[in-house]
């Protein structure tokens, strides 16, 4: 007689340093996040256990909120909050695991995601792996303002992916758009919402956001790639990938806050 196994689900709320990584998604002559905790999964389990992501991540790309989800037959033991954070390297942590519905899939349903990009304008040897050093130029701040608020009317950014007929559309419904700088005008951060982001998409958007701060970009001629679809990675290479985060990822049954301490301290003084 077979006996049917129910399986249980659980999502594992994390955080990790990009910068040693190669992205998160799993890549043969690369090392990547995805590798490492199925790895570590492994030594504790003794056989392989798949993970699955709420998204990608590019190489160096950041990410102070992370939801990744495994199945199982037999729950976990008590003390494996414990365990797993042991065989985890400093650049990963576990904040929790959440018991869901084993039809809740962490990627899929997610509803909205957050990335926040920052920037400084003054050297810094301790924020260079985790902020983008802009010099040169003075940046115009309102003008990279009402730039960043412009997407919010705009739906299609096909212009601003990397490989856009990779995708089955290149529609994308933005929440939130905002930049926000310091007082003293020397940390910027620029943060989007939405349900859903295209490959290189935040990074091309935030060169020509640069761009338009450095006055080498009019706003007009950066809503023309809005309303007119048209490519720009061509001319405008992606920023670096050390400035970005991905900072938060909701569910309609699950939110939880951001839990990175070294996150809440980047944005303090940049909310507005």
């Amino acid at each position: 007689m077979n006996i049917k196994h129910s399986i249980l689900r659980f999502f594992f709320h994390i955080a990790y340093n990009g910068a040693p990584y190669s992205g998160w998604q799993y890549q043969p002559k690369s090392f990547s996040v995805q590798q490492l905790l199925e790895e570590k999964l492994f030594k504790i389990f003794k056989r392989k256990i798949t993970i699955y992501g709420c998204g990608r991540t590019d190489k160096g790309v950041h990410a102070s909120q992370y939801f990744f989800h495994i199945d199982l037959i037999d729950g976990l033991p008590h003390d494996f909050e414990f365990i797993f954070n042991k065989h985890l390297p400093s650049s990963v942590i576990l904040f929790e695991i959440i018991p869901v519905n084993e039809k809740e899939h962490c990627r899929y349903h997610a509803v909205a995601r957050t990335y926040d990009y920052f920037i400084h304008t003054k050297s810094d040897p301790f924020l260079n792996q985790y902020s983008t050093l802009i010099t040169g130029k003075e940046l115009d701040f309102e003008k990279m303002k009402k730039a960043a608020a412009i997407l919010k009317e705009y739906d299609d950014f096909r212009g601003f992916c990397l490989q856009p007929d990779s995708h089955n559309h290149t529609l994308c419904e933005i929440k939130e758009s905002k930049l926000c700088r310091s007082f003293n005008g020397d940390l910027f951060r620029f943060s989007i919402t939405a349900n859903r982001f295209l490959k290189g998409m935040i990074r091309i958007l935030v060169s020509n956001l640069i761009k338009v701060g450095e006055r080498n970009l009019t706003l007009d001629q950066f809503e023309s790639h809005l309303k007119n679809n048209s490519s720009v990675f061509n001319s405008h290479k992606p920023a670096p990938p050390n400035g970005l985060y991905l900072s938060r990822v909701e569910y309609r049954n699950l939110k939880r806050e951001n839990e990175s301490v070294f996150f809440s301290k980047l944005v303090q003084g940049l909310e507005y």
